[in-house]
């Protein structure tokens, strides 16, 4: 077996080496032929590797180069055959072991490859970016639903709770009627209110009016601030159904 190293170029103008290793063997019946009509076998295999390769290559573009190796070595194969066989050598086998671009071009192939990949790979990221984002949007549009519901589904408790209390209030006292039991549940919840403040807040001083009328004054402010809400709050409810 010997091995050739031939550098030819290919269709698009990359140079590159090609490596064959060719098996061959003297015929039996030709050893005088082998001895005395052909004085170095080698360099004459040699020869016609590179008349071949350097055919073939050049027709072929880089990237098909790599897939044709068999092309090549077939190519040789029978080429050698054809012409060894008048000097009494067999050629056994032709092999292509290598096909090798230039540094530069094989490292801008790889520049190439890692370029492609990595624009496919910023392509998945950003898809699946923008999937998290929709996700998130679409989680937050719900909870922001949900909540509205639950608020206004509060909203309408408390407007029930009040009528039924109004209502079982004015019933059991003679004489109360329904402004005077809504003053005195906004007045009660007004000083739950302040309790709840003082309990939890970080706040540790309040200033509130203490006049002689100052309740009554209260839960005037108070009516007049709160029952357009709660009337609204009962409309939007009432409507919702």
């Amino acid at each position: 077996m010997m091995n050739v190293r031939c550098e030819t170029k290919t269709a698009d103008n990359v140079f590159c080496t090609v490596e064959l290793a060719i098996m061959y063997k003297v015929v039996p019946e030709k050893v005088s032929d082998a001895f005395y009509r052909l004085r170095d076998p080698q360099t004459q295999i040699r020869a016609f590797v590179f008349d071949v390769v350097r055919g073939t290559l050049p027709k072929l573009e880089l990237d098909a180069a790599f897939v044709s190796k068999n092309d090549i070595a077939d190519a040789c194969e029978t080429q050698l055959k054809e012409k060894m066989t008048n000097f009494g050598y067999s050629i056994v086998n032709v092999l292509v072991t290598d096909l090798e671009p230039d540094a530069r071009v094989k490292s801008s192939m790889n520049d190439i490859n890692a370029a492609s990949r990595l624009r496919i790979a910023a392509g998945e990221k950003a898809e699946g970016d923008k999937i998290l984002a929709v996700k998130s949007a679409e989680a937050d549009a719900d909870s922001k639903y949900l909540s509205g519901q639950g608020v206004a589904r509060q909203r309408k408790a408390v407007v029930d709770g009040l009528r039924a209390s109004v209502s079982s209030f004015a019933e059991e006292v003679p004489g109360a009627t329904s402004s005077d039991v809504l003053d005195l549940l906004l007045v009660t919840q007004y000083f739950d209110m302040l309790k709840e403040v003082g309990e939890h807040s970080k706040v540790s001083s309040m200033f509130i009016d203490h006049t002689p009328t100052a309740v009554a004054d209260l839960r005037a402010n108070l009516r007049k601030k709160m029952m357009p809400g709660l009337m609204a709050t009962s409309a939007s409810a009432s409507a919702s159904k």
